[in-house]
């Protein structure tokens, strides 16, 4: 519940949705969490006499310097976003098919909450991206490549503005599978030629329902367009080739690319992150793809990922809590599981800088037939 506060009840915890009164004209960058004093009283030098709080997202102040009770109420908000995400696209998907025109408000609201998630915790989304329903990809990577392309534009240092519009191209760019029977969309196998011809469509398809949809600016119906497009001129549906292919086009291609590779469906597993990157730097080699962004996006996303799973020396599974900026493959990690007997484990915080244990490589929970969903509320909870 949103309620307006006045700024002598200001406590650190609370979460600032916008300022409400002021005698001045200071903005916000980004809503967020209150996390010191120097915050409030930094707040009140402005002259802002009451502020608007989301009070659902209050941290208790009790606990709200503890870095773990700010990563889980960032990334039980992240949930929350996606989740809305879903229902947001599930409905676009809807109105695609019965042919009404698409309502692009609901869509902007939920691409600017992303975008404040993640301007104010990158970590919290990217963590989230990697709780998938198997039966709901088309779903979700819509709205996984919409949280790529917005953390990788924050990482190049893009105009808010900008950002926003990548982002509601990317949530947009596949409303055209809409139009593809569920018998070539859903195929567990590999599609023949003439369903790969029929499969291809899409592109037009949501290129034409975009162009329909009123005040889409042109950047945003740009990046869906472009999504299948290949610098080597093979892409689809209009071989753009080469320089012709902006940079944004480029972007999402690649986010587009490495969703479908790590996403895990009904038939078929998902490949870890690194096997993911692994797969974009060759498609790079070949010229599909963009070698410098390529190596950015990875730079971006990081060499092991917030919540991506590893296995460590020592035989057992953590996931990634805090990456290691100067020394990437020791990040900070939170144990769960031993593979040596196959069961849970009491969980363990470990900083790999600080022991002989390392990553052996980065896994998928399907691999030892765990579910990820589970893994992250047991960690929550737990933390």
């Amino acid at each position: 519940m949103k309620v307006e506060i006045d700024i002598s009840e200001l406590k650190v915890g609370h979460y600032v949705v916008k300022i409400a009164k002021q005698l001045g004209n200071f903005n916000l960058a980004t809503a967020g969490h209150i996390k010191s004093e120097k915050v409030i009283n930094n707040i009140k030098s402005k002259q802002v006499l009451s502020v608007l709080i989301d009070e659902s997202k209050t941290i208790n102040t009790s606990s709200a310097n503890d870095p773990k009770t700010k990563i889980s109420a960032e990334v039980k908000q992240a949930k929350a976003i996606f989740d809305e995400s879903k229902n947001i696209q599930k409905s676009l998907f809807s109105q695609a098919l019965s042919g009404a025109d698409l309502d692009l408000t609901p869509v902007i609201g939920v691409c600017n909450k992303s975008i404040d998630a993640i301007f104010n915790n990158p970590d919290s989304l990217a963590c989230i991206v990697n709780i998938r329903e198997k039966d709901e990809y088309l779903l979700e990577h819509s709205v996984a490549v919409s949280v790529y392309i917005t953390l990788f534009a924050r990482y190049l240092k893009l105009d808010r503005d900008i950002i926003e519009q990548l982002s509601i191209g990317a949530f947009l760019h596949d409303i055209g599978k809409t139009m593809i029977s569920d018998e070539i969309l859903n195929k567990p196998g590999k599609l023949t030629d003439k369903e790969f011809i029929v499969m291809k469509t899409h592109a037009n398809h949501s290129i034409d329902i975009i162009k329909k949809i009123p005040d889409v600016s042109a950047l945003s119906l740009e990046v869906a367009a472009l999504h299948h497009e290949r610098l080597d001129g093979t892409g689809y549906p209009f071989q753009v080739k080469g320089k012709k292919i902006s940079r944004y086009g480029r972007m999402i291609s690649i986010c587009d690319i490495f969703d479908a590779l790590t996403a895990t469906r009904v038939y078929k597993k998902g490949f870890s992150h690194p096997k993911a990157f692994t797969i974009l730097r060759d498609l790079a080699q070949k010229n599909h793809l963009d070698a410098e962004l390529v190596d950015l996006f990875i730079r971006c996303i990081g060499v092991f990922p917030i919540g991506s799973l590893v296995q460590l020396a020592s035989n057992k599974l953590a996931m990634i809590e805090e990456r290691n900026e100067k020394n990437p493959t020791k990040p900070k990690v939170r144990s769960f599981y031993s593979v040596t007997v196959n069961e849970f484990v009491d969980t363990e915080d470990i900083n790999l800088e600080e022991t002989e244990d390392f990553i052996k490589k980065g896994v998928c929970a399907d691999e030892f037939d765990l579910d990820m969903n589970k893994i992250i509320e047991m960690l929550m909870m737990d933390g």
